[in-house]
């Protein structure tokens, strides 16, 4: 809930209750040698042929580190491998930073969703999937 500019209690519950593909980032090492721990986390719902990207998540501190990145090839690697063509999120209209890491994978603007936050309309982005760690 921290990582997220509109953070919702219950935003997770299908992920947890329904089939889906999720995903935990955690390096190797923490910076003081010790185990390290859940860094970022995506979680991904299946439906025919598409998944939707319900969830991308990276603490703070660990941003603009590789991990979002590393996620998203991870997750859409193993969503190609189970048969979906097509990955799609929403992303808040005014968001750039992330609008330019999703178009920088891959996503491509599909349509505007007017008020889809609270302030804010959403994009509606989607990408094809193919079986490759690159992306």
């Amino acid at each position: 809930l921290a990582a997220l500019a509109e953070p919702w209690d219950g935003l997770l519950d299908p992920a947890v209750d329904g089939p889906q593909e999720a995903l935990v980032a955690i390096p190797d090492r923490a910076d003081d040698g010790t185990d390290a721990q859940p860094v970022g986390y995506a979680v991904a719902l299946p439906e025919d042929g598409t998944a939707y990207l319900a969830e991308l998540a990276v603490a703070e501190p660990h941003r603009r580190a590789g991990h979002g990145s590393a996620l998203v090839a991870a997750l859409c690697d193993r969503l190609a491998a189970a048969g979906h063509r097509t990955l799609r999120l929403t992303v808040r209209e005014t968001d750039r930073g992330a609008r330019a890491f999703y178009d920088a994978r891959g996503f491509a603007v599909r349509s505007l969703v007017p008020a889809h936050y609270e302030d804010a309309d959403a994009l509606v982005m989607t990408r094809s999937l193919q079986t490759s760690s690159s992306n």
